[in-house]
């Protein structure tokens, strides 16, 4: 990859034009369109579209984008890395979640973890589990947080928790009258759901597939923590699991039980070649702990140290 082409893409799009990052870099407009040039040709893909004489991503652009905004924040950070390196200083220790239980598991083990030990340097990033396995290969991160088990044999899981799916809805729906809520139920109701091939929304669709339900109404939303919010806001209801809605206020959301009953795990992913860590063992513990004040019998259910892998 040509790291020289991935600055003038992305200073294209900071400046807004071929001039402005000329500029920027230093270089003449003929350079930087022949470094765009160059970087299509390695990726395949068409990055820009001329509109009106400006240059606008195109959808795999903008894709493409996503990723190459983190990249190169990654390589501006290789200086520093080196100078810890040398000075012998506090090791980093980055670690991904999934949006589900980003809020309600990860945040408070996180915060917890860097009371106690301030000394190393920690990220957080939050990632939808359809980019796991670009991030796996990539050995981006010493730690995950999600759905498992997880299928790349480029990387091992732990389970630590099993959550049982229920209903979320506003504190005053009529559903709050029932003790349980049933697929056909929600056939009724409008539905607050992930945009379709998200991991949630395909969980879901393939319990309303089995009993060949058709949900007439519904809402889409890109994340789980919006899905829930837009429930707590009176949009409608969604099916999530118990651990996934912990961090909801619970005066403006409640929960009840799915027939037929569902269960998912959770748990800890690292590549399959990264060698055993002491600080990560570390906040891997604190992921259990967390997990045990949130246990509820027949709901939220911690895996046993002796049925972990």
């Amino acid at each position: 990859m040509n790291i020289k082409a991935l600055m003038a893409f992305q200073a294209v799009i900071t400046e807004g034009s071929v001039s402005g990052a000329a500029r920027a870099m230093h270089l003449s407009q003929p350079a930087v369109s022949r470094l765009i040039a160059i970087l299509e040709a390695e990726l395949r893909l068409t990055l820009f579209k001329r509109e009106k004489k400006r240059l606008r991503l195109t959808e795999e652009g903008a894709a493409f984008n996503r990723e190459a905004h983190r990249i190169l924040a990654g390589l501006r950070e290789i200086p520093a890395i080196a100078d810890e390196i040398r000075a012998h200083r506090p090791k980093r220790l980055r670690m991904v979640t999934m949006p589900r239980t980003a809020l309600s598991v990860v945040a408070p083990s996180v915060a917890r973890f860097s009371k106690e030990y301030p000394e190393v340097k920690l990220s957080l990033d939050v990632r939808s589990h359809r980019d796991i396995e670009s991030w796996i290969n990539g050995r981006e991160y010493d730690l995950s947080f999600g759905n498992v088990p997880i299928s790349f044999r480029s990387a091992r899981s732990t389970p630590l928790v099993r959550a049982v799916f229920e209903v979320l809805m506003p504190a005053d729906h009529p559903f709050t009258k029932k003790t349980h809520v049933t697929l056909e139920d929600l056939a009724g109701e409008t539905l607050v759901q992930n945009f379709p091939g998200m991991l949630l929304r395909r969980q879901t669709d393939m319990m309303f597939d089995a009993q060949s339900i058709r949900i007439e109404k519904e809402i889409l939303a890109g994340t789980s923590q919006i899905t829930e919010h837009l429930v707590a806001h009176g949009a409608g209801l969604t099916i999530i699991d118990r651990l996934s809605t912990l961090a909801m206020d619970r005066s403006l959301v409640t929960t009840r039980p799915l027939l037929p009953e569902r269960w998912v795990s959770f748990g800890v992913i690292r590549h399959c070649e990264d060698d055993p860590d002491p600080m990560v063992n570390t906040l891997v513990d604190m992921l259990r702990d967390k997990i045990e004040d949130y246990a509820v019998p027949g709901s939220i259910i911690p895996v046993p140290p002796e049925e972990q892998p």
